[in-house]
């Protein structure tokens, strides 16, 4: 079942094929500045017909967010494996919410019992897919899209300071692309007792690709590059995954960077990708 991207040397891969029919690449690579990856991501099938996906971004300085989003990916996992039915898309949005209360929580009680760890925390962004629905998840800044039909969406919204001072008016989206603070989070995994992650329930379709990454991607590559990549005739999820990680490292590469692509065999067969 499992598959994972760790921190180890500069750039890591994974592909899998999961039990509902779905192909998962998995990139990460430290970037061009900084000499520890704290992201982390994995992917693997669940018993009850699901592909799950995760991506998480640590923050704390002094390998504490290497820890942060290694605990709480570590959690997660552990929680998916056990899965078991659910009855309904709606009690599985609610399975889901648990097991992300249950990662914040490991991660905040270590970091109570560690000053070294102190005020530690990690975004989470993870996706739930079958073959006519997704479930979404998510904390901080890290993002899921979804390409269908020639349209890449945005699906989560950035839990920064910056998007509420968007939101409320203060800033433009311009001056919000380049503003000093935007990566201050107001919300993120693990850094208090109790934290609510924003889920919901989207529908599937065949051909549809989602995009789960870090804000490593997605805060230097625009989303036209980022549609065009995923677009690119004669290439498959694999070769796709590896121009959105050379897009980020172009761009400066001054973070981490990770990405996770799922979609149907048949999307991938489609484009040419290897899927053995």
């Amino acid at each position: 079942m499992r598959r994972r991207a760790v921190n180890c040397g500069r750039s890591i891969w994974k592909r899998r094929r999961g039990d509902a029919g779905m192909l998962t690449v998995l990139r990460s690579h430290v970037g061009k500045v900084r000499q520890v990856n704290e992201d982390q991501a994995w992917s693997g099938a669940l018993a009850d017909g699901w592909t799950a996906a995760i991506v998480a971004d640590g923050m704390g300085g002094h390998r504490a967010g290497d820890v942060a989003s290694s605990l709480a990916v570590d959690s997660l996992v552990q929680s998916l494996q056990a899965w078991g039915h659910t009855a309904s898309a709606a009690d599985a949005a609610t399975k889901l919410s648990g097991i992300v209360k249950q990662a914040n929580k490991v991660v905040f009680d270590t970091a109570s019992l560690n000053d070294r760890y102190h005020n530690m925390g990690t975004t989470v962004v993870m996706a739930l897919i079958r073959e006519d629905a997704a479930l979404l998840g998510h904390i901080g800044d890290s993002r899921a899209y979804r390409l269908r039909g020639g349209q890449l969406e945005l699906l989560t919204e950035d839990h920064t300071l910056v998007n509420e001072l968007t939101k409320s008016g203060q800033l433009t989206p311009q001056e919000a692309a380049h503003h000093p603070r935007r990566n201050v989070l107001t919300r993120a995994l693990g850094t208090d007792r109790e934290v609510d992650a924003d889920v919901q329930l989207i529908d599937w379709q065949n051909g549809d690709v989602m995009l789960l990454c870090s804000d490593g991607l997605s805060g230097l590559v625009e989303d036209s590059e980022v549609q065009a990549a995923l677009e690119r005739p004669g290439t498959g999820l694999e070769q796709r995954a590896d121009e959105l990680i050379e897009l980020a490292l172009a761009a400066g590469g001054d973070d981490n960077i990770t990405v996770v692509l799922v979609a149907d065999d048949g999307r991938a067969y489609a484009a040419g990708g290897d899927t053995a």
